[in-house]
């Protein structure tokens, strides 16, 4: 199996959200909740240590290879997927699942960005629901939304799993839940998927897998 590597170099991640800032993203995505988007807050200036990425999401042919099966679509990401399926193909392939901070170094870089392209919202960087695809599409699809180390599928197509368990950021707000109960897996995924609104997309976004949603897709990390 071939994986497309991507070499992400020690540095600095702006990561999460001001407080000041919350009621402007609501105000600026349609259906969402401030208790959503709360879970970013605070915003922390963190060290990253290096590390190596996938350049895509692992596809249904890379998954075929694991299981020695043919799946249909071999091309597009793999969805729906459990945390558990997805740790042990990673560390089938030698690898492992991205931290959620890896996840957001990856898409955000060392600045402020918004989305993994830039700060202003386009459509056609990302499959995410405005796209109007109602399925996933193959991987590196959408060259116009990679990250600022060249990371592609970082917002959309589908959802990601990260090794991280969900917690409130050191200095959270009090109201801001200790654990999500409601939630399918207490991992965190990132990103949003082809089902998901555009909010999803943003590197700030924690999210879990919530039902109907049984599982998400997922992309490799190594160290450097």
């Amino acid at each position: 199996m071939i994986i497309d590597w991507v070499d992400v170099p020690e540095g600095t991640i702006m990561r999460g959200t001001k407080l000041n800032q919350i009621d402007a993203l609501v105000s600026a995505y349609e259906n969402i909740e401030r208790s959503w988007l709360l879970k970013e807050v605070p915003r922390a200036r963190v060290d990253v240590a290096a590390f190596r990425i996938s350049r895509t999401p692992v596809t249904w042919e890379m998954w075929g290879e694991w299981r020695n099966e043919e799946f249909p679509n071999p091309t597009h990401p793999v969805d729906q997927i459990s945390w558990a399926d997805a740790n042990a193909f990673c560390e089938w392939a030698g690898a492992r699942l991205p931290t959620e901070l890896e996840w957001e170094r990856a898409a955000r870089g060392a600045d402020n960005r918004e989305y993994p392209w830039g700060t202003a919202w386009r459509d056609e960087a990302a499959n995410t629901f405005e796209a109007g695809n109602s399925a996933t599409v193959p991987v590196g699809s959408y060259p116009d939304g990679a990250s600022p180390f060249g990371v592609l599928d970082l917002a959309g197509n589908v959802d990601e799993w990260t090794s991280t368990v969900y917690a409130p950021y050191a200095n959270a707000p009090a109201d801001v839940p200790l654990v999500e109960d409601w939630a399918a897996d207490p991992h965190i995924t990132r990103g949003g998927s082809f089902r998901q609104h555009r909010d999803l997309a943003r590197c700030s976004r924690r999210h879990s897998v919530y039902e109907p949603e049984k599982g998400a897709g997922f992309r490799l990390a190594t160290a450097a």
